[in-house]
């Protein structure tokens, strides 16, 4: 599979409460050029959410988010994600997301966390939470030092900021939720998701 960071400009990080919306609102996201779904784990529907994007969207590239265990690691993988990503690392975590089989994105925050992962062989993560850890400037400052690290950069970007991360020699992708307004899922407006899906689509 090509690399989670450059299937698209944007991956919608999705928290779905009802696992019937997820077909229908994956859809939304790929005819808007969105393709990379990220699925946080933080609710009951989440894996079957996965499982249903998996069998019946094909254009998308469904993956699971918010993974902090290695149970939830093979959860997710049995499901049908195909890329993991975490807000944090351990040890015990990353060994089970490498032995998962799938792209994977561990979160990081500060530059030991990076260097630890580089040593390891891991050279494409999470920056989270990206606006409360530094933004873009942190981001500038270790393209430098360590240009083996490539991000994709979560929490606090908006279609506003998201150019200013992209444009970034380190970053091959942003993760959002400003395509998802809670009245648009309410409201199951899923014409609205794929309005503002294309508009993010379109920023690179």
């Amino acid at each position: 599979m090509t690399s989670v960071l450059d299937l698209a400009p944007v991956v919608p990080v999705v928290v779905l409460h009802d696992a019937a919306d997820a077909v229908p609102l994956a859809r939304a996201l790929v005819a808007g050029g969105l393709p990379a779904i990220e699925v946080t784990l933080r609710t009951p529907a989440a894996l079957d959410a996965i499982r249903a994007i998996a069998a019946e969207v094909p254009g998308a590239v469904v993956g699971a988010g918010t993974v902090v265990s290695a149970a939830g690691v093979g959860d997710a993988v049995a499901a049908g994600a195909r890329f993991l990503v975490s807000p944090g690392w351990t040890d015990s975590l990353l060994g089970a997301m490498t032995a998962s089989g799938v792209p994977f994105l561990p979160g990081v925050a500060t530059a030991s966390e990076v260097v630890a992962l580089l040593e390891r062989g891991v050279g494409e993560m999470k920056f989270f939470p990206a606006e409360a850890s530094g933004g873009t400037a942190f981001l500038k400052s270790l393209a430098g030092p360590l240009p083996g690290a490539r991000f994709c950069p979560t929490g606090g970007i908006s279609l506003a900021s998201a150019p200013d991360y992209l444009a970034l020699p380190n970053v091959g992708c942003v993760g959002g939720t400003w395509m998802l307004p809670a009245d648009a899922l309410a409201a199951r407006d899923w014409g609205r998701v794929e309005s503002l899906a294309r508009e993010a689509a379109a920023l690179r």
